[in-house]
């Protein structure tokens, strides 16, 4: 059993390859996780092999971040899981490493499942509430009988459906990983296909961004890195705790 490199109430983290801890560990509720992509020559942009195989192991359901050509070169791997939805996350600031392409300011974040779908966990995405909308009559000819007002409210019901492109600042500036992701992005994954109590697993944990954004919000998460240096950087960061408001 390998021993966790930090340890909380609600989070584990463990320092090493995904490939060799995950056989060690129990099954999760489900993965949210930002992988390297493999697209670029830095040391660090590795893709392990067979990773997706080897996460079908310990959960159903998993969030992925990624870009399309990832998700194209990689498809073999993910012969196990099924594709439900992606969304796209829109940054205020892009990247490229081509003069001559459109410059990219979003990346994805595919969900997959295995098995029947009625049996996946998924809470509906939703806005707090409706929005009211002012809408306009078109003019009319004036007459003598009754005049409709020029216009009026409408509330369209409920609560609507969380739009598909999440927008958010990136961590350019702030970050302490070089694809550090804003937990305002990673909150809605993570309630999307857990309950409160449920626990998460990132076999990318980076420093911690993923592990933080479940703990805020009341589920318990697990952790692997295979860079020690992150490992550090994400135990300072869970070291700090959680405020309670609900007092």
């Amino acid at each position: 059993m390998t021993a966790p490199y930090w340890s909380g109430d609600d989070v584990t983290l463990y320092h090493g390859d995904c490939r060799d801890i995950l056989p060690t560990l129990e099954c999760v509720d489900a993965i949210v996780t930002d992988p390297p992509y493999g697209e670029t020559s830095l040391t660090w942009d590795r893709w392990p092999d067979g990773w997706p195989s080897i996460a079908a192991h310990y959960a159903q359901s998993m969030w992925v971040f990624g870009s399309m050509r990832m998700f194209m070169e990689r498809a073999q791997e993910f012969t196990a899981w099924q594709m439900s939805q992606d969304i796209v996350w829109e940054k205020h600031n892009g990247s490229g490493f081509h003069a001559d392409r459109f410059k990219r300011v979003h990346e994805h974040a595919v969900h997959w499942y295995q098995g029947a779908w009625s049996e996946i966990h998924h809470v509906t995405p939703t806005t707090p509430s409706a929005r009211d909308r002012q809408v306009r009559r078109k003019a009319r000819p004036a007459h003598t009988g009754h005049v409709e007002a020029p216009s009026y409210l409408s509330v369209d019901g409920g609560p609507l459906l969380m739009r598909s492109v999440m927008f958010a600042r990136s961590m350019h500036g702030t970050a302490t990983h070089p694809t550090e992701k804003p937990v305002g992005v990673l909150t809605p994954l993570i309630e999307y296909v857990t309950q409160v109590g449920g626990v998460i697993l990132d076999p990318f944990a980076g420093s911690g961004s993923t592990l933080d954004a479940a703990r805020c919000i009341g589920r318990r998460a697990i952790g692997i890195e295979a860079d020690e240096k992150y490992c550090e950087i994400a135990a300072r960061r869970l070291d700090q705790g959680v405020l309670n408001f609900s007092a």
